[in-house]
């Protein structure tokens, strides 16, 4: 079974607020932010190889083999593990680059999940998350697989269960560089701290990096304004997705139909639990 194709999803998050409270002496942001995970992302196909090579036989052209996370997670399985087993790597990419809806980040942490288990190597949750925190910030929420209150750089989480909402996603198609947002000079970096409870009682919706964006990305201003007219558009991560919350599927549906051509849009609903635990689940399922 190990030796053929598999199929594993990354599932895309967004965030629903997001503060910067504070700077680590080593330059790393401090952050506050509700992940909320949903139930549409990348796909990725994994099958093991006879020998110990690590090839990535698909994936975006703009991201060369050794910068793409897939690959990276792969590579940092084995260093940790010590195995000599290979694997092929299919990324079939349906998350925008440099969205701001963690796709690089679920990318490699569905890759660490999934070898993990196809390897039989054998490592704990907390352990691939370690392992993921040294890939990307983000990685550890979908290593674990649930929305959850984020801080410190976003690898400290608490599990969330957020009620069910149905989100129309617009892509005005930039790619928004989190470095320099980041980097910028008029980011707030000193936000009061907040607390769970400050975020469910409704207060608690803006993203820091919002005016940024607005001013350097004339698309993604011109996303958020458009999306206005159907509720309060939220900006996700530091990225160029915009988003409105609904209450229901048609509601979301009726947007992405009404997108403007230059935009991209698309319809997902908030889940609590990743959709990869599920298939982790149905895979050992299978194998017993």
């Amino acid at each position: 079974m190990n030796n053929e194709w598999t199929y594993w999803p990354a599932p895309a998050k967004l965030n629903l607020f997001l503060h910067v409270i504070g700077r680590r002496g080593d330059g790393y942001h401090l952050l506050q932010t509700v992940f909320q995970l949903l139930d549409w992302g990348d796909e990725i196909a994994l099958r093991t190889r006879a020998d110990d090579r690590i090839e990535r036989s698909d994936g975006p052209q703009a991201i060369p083999v050794a910068q793409d996370l897939t690959w990276r997670a792969a590579m940092a399985l084995r260093k940790r593990t010590g195995t000599q087993r290979g694997a092929d790597i299919h990324l079939h990419k349906r998350i925008p680059i440099g969205a701001g809806l963690g796709g690089g980040s679920s990318d490699a942490a569905t890759v660490l999940v999934a070898l993990n288990e196809l390897w039989s190597t054998g490592l704990t949750r907390d352990e691939l998350a370690e392992i993921g925190v040294g890939i990307g910030a983000d990685v550890p929420l979908f290593v674990r697989g649930h929305s959850a209150w984020a801080e410190g750089i976003g690898e400290r989480l608490t599990p969330m269960t957020l009620p069910q909402r149905h989100y129309a996603v617009v892509d005005p198609q930039v790619h928004v560089s989190t470095r320099d947002l980041f980097a910028a000079a008029e980011l707030t970096r000193n936000s009061r701290p907040s607390t769970i409870s400050g975020f469910l009682d409704g207060t608690l919706t803006a993203n820091a990096f919002t005016p940024i964006v607005r001013a350097r990305y004339p698309a993604v201003a011109a996303a958020m304004d458009w999306l206005d007219g159907y509720g309060e558009a939220r900006l996700s991560g530091s990225g160029g997705c915009v988003f409105v919350a609904l209450d229901s599927a048609e509601q979301a549906e009726a947007i992405v139909k009404a997108c403007p051509g230059e935009f991209r849009a698309f319809h997902a609903t908030g889940v609590n639990h990743s959709g990869l635990l599920d298939c982790l689940g149905r895979y050992r399922n299978a194998a017993a």
